[in-house]
């Protein structure tokens, strides 16, 4: 018989060795395929760019904030939290006359992927 320690000890050297998934644009990814021509990058305006960011940022926190998508089966919650954060940082950027080409094509990607777990 197998005891509980060595199943606990296998399960801990599993986490270890195996790679971890993440939401992310890593080369090889297949999260991001739905922003692969980010129209974030496109704006030529700051201003109207960071009034993107932010729109997409309050999409994403009012849907992270909502009860029936933080306990629904879909992925549209874990989405909205990355798409937050991602937007957050992008946000932050501009604010300092930055434009960080990741963290916008992150916040279009991340929202993207989103809505296409609510619908």
């Amino acid at each position: 018989m197998i005891s509980v320690r060595k199943i606990l000890a296998s399960v801990a050297l599993l986490a270890v060795v195996l790679p971890v998934q993440a939401a992310d644009l890593g080369v090889g990814s297949n999260q991001c395929q739905l922003a692969t021509s980010s129209t974030l990058l496109s704006e030529t305006s700051n201003a109207a760019l960071k009034e993107d960011v932010v729109k997409l940022m309050n999409e994403a926190v009012s849907v992270a904030d909502d009860s029936q998508w933080i306990n629904s089966r879909r992925p549209a919650f874990t989405w909205a939290s990355e798409a937050k954060v991602a937007c957050g940082k992008a946000y932050g950027y501009l604010k300092a006359d930055y434009r960080d080409e990741d963290t916008l094509n992150k916040c279009e990607c991340f929202h993207a992927r989103m809505v296409q777990y609510m619908n």
